[in-house]
C-alpha cells in the first residue's frame, strides 16, 4: 500500500514567507558560526505545516510539545548528563515553553544555540580526558575502593566544572579498567583511547549546518511519533538506497545507544543473521574492511558507521561486538566477518519441515511452515509473469504437499518475521478464512478502509498455531492479529513488536519528510500498535521488551479500538486455554532449554538493574569470574540433560567459523517449535480433534 499526499501541497508550502539568511560559514575546526541557511528555514516552516495538515494524530504544536521538544533534544545530545552544566540547563529552560513558537516563525537560533554549547562541552571533556591518558595508564589507580554510577539518565545535572571533571576522571578509568579485563596491555590501552578521543575531537570540527539542523528538526519531528522523522538530503539519499537495495550491506537495522551503534533487528537470511553470531540488541564498537586494521566507532555517529558497514557485494566487513549478553561493565568482545551481499528473495521464501512428536505414547507429524518476510516479486508481477513469488503463493504450495503427507496439524513460525508487503498479509490471511474483512486502516480523517478476502473458501481448514515473538512486526501483526480474531489458530510465543502504523515520504525544499499518516487495526477493532499481538500462550522473550518493540520507543503512538468489522464468534480455544497453560508450565518447567532460557534471562535482568559498576581492578575482575561461572555451570546444566560433554569453559566465538548449515537442524531440537507442536497436539486432544491412532 503507498500512500502519497496531494502535489501541490509542497508548492503552497513553499510560497511561506520567510526572512533571507545566508550561507552558513565556518572556520576550520570551529562551530561558533554555525546557522542555519535560506533553505533550512523553509524545510522547517514546511515541515510544521505538513505535520499540522497531515499527521495521523495531527496534535496541536504548543506549549505542552515545546516541553517534549526540549526534553527530547537534550536526551539526544546528552543522554548520560555527562556533557552540560546545571547553568547551561537554567539557561537554556527560558525557552523549555517556547519552542512550539520558535518553529511556526521559522526561528532555529534556539535550536542551534543548544547544539553549539553542546560541541563545546563535548571538546571541554574530550581534552580533559586526553590529559588524563597524557600522565599514563599505568598511573592510573584501580586500587582504590570507588563506584562510577552508569545509568545516569536521572543524574542530577553537575553544578561545575570540578563536578564534570571528577566524572570524567572516573570514566577514563572505567574504559581504562573495561579494556585490561578484556585482555589489552597498557600500551594498546592508551593508544585506543587516545585515538578514540582524538577521532571524536577531529569530527567535532567537521560538524556541518546540516548537522545541527538535522539533529534539531528531527528531535521536533519525532516528537509527533518515533516513524515520524526529517531526513537531511544525505540521509534521505541513504534512506533511499536502503529501500532499493542498490547498495550492499549486512543485513541489519541500526540505531544510537548512547556513543554506540547497537543491533535492534536481523533481516532473516541476511548476511549477518547467517553467521549465527550476530543478535539483536548486540553493541559494534569497531567496524574494518576485509583484513585492514580495525576502526573504533564509539562516539561516532550512526550514519558515519552505516557507510563503513556499506560496501561491495562480494567484500568482507569485520565487526568488533559487544553481545548484548554481557553485564554492563563487561566489555569483552567477538571479531564477526560478514561477506555483504542483498538478501536474495528466494532466501527469505518459505519453507517446510516435519516435526515428529510422541505425545501420550502416540507419534504425530506436524508440519513446519518458516516465514522470514512477507515477500512479493513486484517486477514480476507487474510484467505478469505467472510464476512470480509471494508469500501466499508458496505457503500455498507448501500446504498441499503436507496435506499430502498427512500431517495431523500445521505450525507457522512467524519468529523474527518484521513484516513486508501488506497485500501479502492480506492474501495469507485468505487461505485460512472463508471470507470476510482482513485489516482495517484509519485515516487521519477518520475514514476506515477496510481490506477483505471476497473469495468464499479457505484452502486450508486444519489445526493451526503460529509461533511469534517480540520481533515478529508490522504484516506479521496484522497476519497474527486476524488469525487470532477469527480463533483460526492459536497464537504462541511472545508478545509482538507493536508497530500498526503506516508511513509515507514527502519530499521538502531541502531533504525529505516521512510521516506516519494511518493506523492498522484488526477485524476486531483491535489496534496493532503499542500493544502489538499478545499471544494465548506465552513463553519467556530472549530478548528485552523494553529495550527492544514499539513501546521501548519515545513517543510511541497509542493502543486504542475502533468499530469491529466482524461480530465476535465462539471462541473454540478459550475453555482449553488454562489447561493447555498448565500443561506448558509442567513440561517447561522440565525442559532443559525452557529452564536454561529463564535462567539466562533472570541472570541479564539482573546485571542489567545494576546502576554502578566497582572501579576497583580486583573487585570487578572477582565480578567477572563470578558472572562466566554462573554462565558456564547454566550452560553445563542444559548439556548434561541433553546428554553432552560438559565444558570446562566458555566458548569462545571463532572469527572464521562458517555459519551453520539450517537444513541440518532438527525442528524437534528448537525447544520452542517443539513446545508449540506440543501444545496444538494438546489442545486437538482435550477439543476431541485427534483422529485415533
Amino acid at each position: 500500500m503507498k500512500h502519497f499526499l496531494p502535489s501541490t501541497t509542497l508548492a503552497l508550502l513553499i510560497g511561506l514567507t520567510v526572512l533571507p539568511m545566508s550561507a552558513s560559514s565556518f572556520a576550520a575546526n570551529s562551530w561558533d558560526n554555525l546557522q542555519p541557511d535560506r533553505d533550512e528555514v523553509i524545510a522547517s516552516l514546511n515541515v510544521v505545516e505538513l505535520l499540522k495538515r497531515h499527521h495521523y494524530s495531527k496534535p496541536p504544536l504548543d506549549d505542552k510539545r515545546s516541553e517534549i521538544i526540549y526534553q527530547s533534544y537534550l536526551k539526544l545530545l546528552d543522554p548520560a548528563r555527562s556533557y552540560f552544566l546545571a547553568s547551561d540547563i537554567a539557561e537554556f529552560d527560558k525557552w523549555r515553553f517556547q519552542f512550539d513558537d520558535f518553529l511556526k516563525s521559522g526561528d532555529l537560533a534556539p535550536g542551534f544555540t543548544i547544539y553549539k554549547r553542546y560541541l563545546d562541552r563535548i571538546k571541554s571533556r574530550l581534552d580533559f580526558a586526553l590529559a588524563q591518558l597524557s600522565k599514563g595508564v599505568d598511573k592510573i589507580d584501580l586500587n582504590t575502593q570507588e563506584t562510577l554510577l552508569v545509568d545516569r539518565k536521572d543524574a542530577p545535572w553537575a553544578k561545575s566544572e570540578a563536578e564534570l571533571d571528577d566524572l570524567w576522571r572516573k570514566r577514563v578509568k572505567d574504559e581504562v579498567l573495561r579494556l585490561k579485563i578484556a585482555g589489552k596491555d597498557p600500551a594498546k590501552i592508551q593508544e585506543t583511547l587516545t585515538k578514540r578521543y582524538k577521532n571524536q575531537l577531529a569530527r567535532l570540527g567537521q560538524t556541518r549546518s546540516e548537522d545541527v539542523f538535522q539533529a534539531y528538526l528531527n528531535t521536533f519531528a519525532m516528537s509527533y511519533d518515533p516513524h515520524t522523522n526529517y531526513l537531511s538530503p544525505d540521509s534521505a539519499e541513504n534512506f533511499d538506497i536502503n529501500m532499493s537495495l542498490s547498495l550492499e550491506g549486512i543485513g541489519a537495522v541500526l540505531q544510537s545507544d548512547n556513543d554506540n551503534v547497537k543491533i535492534v533487528r536481523l533481516v532473516p537470511a541476511g548476511p549477518a543473521a547467517k553467521t549465527k553470531q550476530v543478535a539483536t540488541a548486540d553493541k559494534i564498537i569497531g567496524v574494518a574492511q576485509g583484513d585492514k586494521e580495525m576502526v573504533d566507532v564509539i562516539g561516532w555517529r550512526l550514519d558515519e558507521v552505516v557507510k563503513l558497514i556499506r560496501g561491495p557485494k562480494g567484500s568482507v566487513v569485520r565487526l568488533e561486538i559487544v553481545p548484548a549478553s554481557n553485564a554492563p561493565s563487561d566489555q569483552t568482545t567477538k571479531i564477526v566477518s560478514i561477506t555483504r551481499e542483498a538478501v536474495k528473495l528466494e532466501e527469505q521464501a518459505a519453507k517446510k519441515s516435519i516435526l515428529h512428536l510422541n505425545q501420550d505414547g502416540k507419534d504425530y507429524k506436524l508440519g513446519v511452515i518458516e516465514i522470514p518476510a512477507f515477500y512479493l516479486d513486484f517486477k514480476a508481477y507487474r510484467a505478469g509473469d505467472p510464476e512470480y513469488k509471494s508469500t501466499t503463493r508458496d505457503v500455498k504450495k507448501l500446504l498441499t504437499e503436507l496435506q499430502s503427507e498427512k500431517v495431523d496439524g500445521v505450525v507457522i513460525d512467524l519468529r523474527n518475521n518484521g513484516g513486508g508487503s501488506l497485500q501479502e498479509a492480506t492474501e495469507l490471511t485468505s487461505l485460512f478464512i472463508d471470507k470476510g474483512p482482513t485489516v482495517l486502516v484509519r485515516n487521519a480523517d477518520g475514514k476506515v478502509d477496510v481490506l477483505e478476502d471476497e473469495n468464499s473458501g479457505a484452502f486450508y481448514k486444519g489445526p493451526m498455531a503460529l509461533l511469534v515473538n517480540r520481533l515478529s512486526a508490522s504484516a506479521s501483526e496484522i497476519f497474527a492479529g486476524a488469525m487470532q480474531d477469527y480463533h483460526r489458530a492459536l497464537i504462541i510465543g511472545g508478545q509482538t513488536f507493536g508497530k500498526g502504523t503506516v508511513q509515507t515520504i514527502q519530499p521538502l525544499n531541502h531533504g525529505e519528510l516521512k510521516l506516519t499518516l494511518a493506523k492498522f487495526y484488526r477485524v476486531s477493532g483491535q489496534s496493532t500498535q503499542h500493544q502489538g499481538v499478545l499471544p494465548d500462550i506465552g513463553y519467556p522473550s530472549i530478548i528485552d521488551t523494553k529495550e527492544i518493540g514499539e513501546s521501548a520507543l519515545p513517543e510511541a503512538m497509542t493502543y486504542d479500538t475502533i468499530k469491529p468489522a466482524i461480530k465476535p464468534a465462539v471462541d473454540p480455544f478459550k475453555p482449553f486455554l488454562a489447561q493447555l497453560q498448565s500443561r506448558h508450565d509442567v513440561r517447561s518447567a522440565k525442559d532443559a532449554e525452557f529452564v536454561f532460557i529463564e535462567e539466562k534471562l533472570a541472570l541479564a535482568k539482573k546485571l542489567m538493574s545494576e546502576k554502578t559498576v566497582s572501579l576497583n581492578e580486583a573487585e570487578r575482575r572477582k565480578q567477572h569470574a563470578d558472572i562466566e561461572s554462573q554462565q558456564l555451570a547454566m550452560e553445563n546444566v542444559r548439556r548434561k540433560a541433553k546428554g553432552e560433554e560438559p565444558l570446562k569453559e566458555l566458548k569462545k566465538e571463532d572469527e572464521d567459523a562458517l555459519p551453520s548449515d539450517d537444513d541440518k537442524t532438527k525442528p524437534e531440537d528448537d525447544a520452542y517449535l517443539a513446545e508449540t507442536g506440543r501444545i496444538l497436539l494438546d489442545y486437538l486432544g482435550l477439543s476431541g480433534s485427534v483422529a485415533k491412532k
